[in-house]
């Protein structure tokens, strides 16, 4: 056991060195208080500072964010307004074609018509040459000549007429229907197929020109009547007969001015149901199966086997009328109606059977595009109104669809309410 002496030595020897290695070390200078100050106020500002920059860099992003969104934006609309362009240069470029094939089609009909002269020519030789060897010293009548289509009044044809006589060079006097010879003997037309009505048929469908009993026949006397003169006056044949829309009656009106026309002996009528949508002519008039006039439109089926005219009746209708009647729907009646082989099939038929007038049968004017699709093939059109089914608005988007360069001869007012015929009756 070390003694308590030795001990203390060592102890105090250890101690000696521990203080003299404290006290060789660097003592940290003590701070000041002003020094503190200062650093607090540091601290501070250095805060402040950090928070000033990420705020900076906040809305820099914000920036950044907003400019690519408007970048978008305004690639987008870039986008739209391409698209636009490109629409509208693609429906410019659909009316450039329309207005190309209407051209084309125009032109097709003026050449139709020039070959129809020429037909025509040919067909008086040919009917002078009959007409002499079956000793008939009456030359045949001198057909019209083509002239320049003119609108003319809406409601009164005849005074339009005489109106264009007295003050446009471009009218030509023509022959009234009292005047005009009987049509010179026709070999096609005398090959055609005859049908024969059911008098009480035609009655149920309100043919009312057939028994002549009911005092509004006289109203389609009148209107056949002046619708000759209006014809003749400005060399026309061939006229459509159309409505705004359904229910309006225009078959009804084709059939009565059909058989009222029938009975004016020195004028050859033609009737062609050319409501290829919704064909009713022939169930109207009592035919059963007449056959496709589509067919005959695109050439498939000749004029004179489709053709029928008028045999021997017991309405005493002429014989010198021949219808066209459908029973087959056509899915593309429009594009069929403005097919360069329906104007060649009816120059055919207007010049090989020396027709004088030419009625078609149209659809509503203001469902389908028939119409305008048809419009190089007539000279002019007949408007059935429907007594309180037809309003002005109607008939006026008519008159805007036509065109002003349509003539429109007039308009029919049907189912008219009020009207007292007896009053008409001799």
């Amino acid at each position: 056991m070390m003694d308590r002496p030795r001990f203390r030595r060592k102890h105090q020897t250890a101690t000696g060195r521990k203080a003299s290695d404290e006290s060789a070390a660097p003592v940290p200078p003590l701070e000041s208080r002003a020094e503190r100050l200062a650093r607090r106020r540091e601290e501070p500002q250095a805060e402040s500072q950090s928070a000033t920059e990420e705020a900076r860099c906040r809305d820099e992003a914000e920036q950044q964010a907003r400019a690519e969104e408007t970048r978008r934006r305004v690639e987008a609309d870039q986008q739209v307004r391409a698209e636009e362009a490109g629409e509208a240069a693609e429906d410019d470029q659909r009316r450039r074609d329309l207005a190309e094939k209407r051209r084309l089609a125009e032109m097709r009909a003026r050449q139709a018509r020039a070959d129809a002269d020429r037909l025509e020519a040919e067909a008086r030789q040919v009917a002078e040459e009959e007409a002499e060897a079956l000793g008939h010293t009456a030359k045949p009548a001198a057909l019209p000549t083509e002239a320049a289509t003119s609108p003319l009044a809406l409601t009164d044809p005849v005074a339009a007429a005489a109106d264009n006589r007295d003050t446009g060079p471009a009218a030509r006097p023509g022959p009234t229907a009292e005047t005009r010879p009987a049509p010179a003997p026709n070999r096609m037309w005398s090959r055609l197929g005859e049908i024969t009505v059911d008098e009480s048929h035609l009655h149920r469908n309100r043919i009312i020109t057939a028994r002549r009993d009911d005092p509004a026949h006289t109203a389609f006397d009148v209107l056949r009547t002046r619708l000759l003169q209006a014809l003749h006056e400005k060399g026309w044949k061939r006229i459509a007969i159309t409505s705004p829309g359904q229910g309006c009656g225009k078959t009804f009106t084709a059939a009565n001015l059909a058989i009222s026309l029938s009975r004016q002996e020195n004028c050859r009528t033609l009737l062609l149901d050319c409501d290829l949508r919704r064909p009713t002519l022939h169930q109207v008039m009592g035919i059963e199966r007449p056959g496709s006039v589509g067919d005959m439109l695109r050439g498939r089926t000749s004029p004179e086997d489709h053709l029928k005219r008028m045999g021997r009746n017991p309405v005493q209708a002429g014989r010198n009328i021949a219808f066209g009647f459908n029973d087959v729907v056509e899915p593309y009646a429009s594009e069929l109606l403005q097919d360069p082989r329906t104007a060649e099939t009816l120059n055919r038929i207007e010049t090989g059977f020396g027709a004088d007038v030419m009625l078609f049968d149209l659809p509503p004017a203001l469902f389908y595009d028939d119409v305008i699709a048809f419009r190089p093939m007539f000279d002019g059109v007949l408007l059935v109104i429907g007594g309180g089914l037809t309003t002005e608005k109607e008939i006026k988007e008519v008159e805007r669809r036509l065109g002003a360069d349509t003539p429109l001869l007039g308009m029919v007012l049907n189912k008219a309410e009020g009207a007292d015929m007896t009053r008409y009756t001799y």
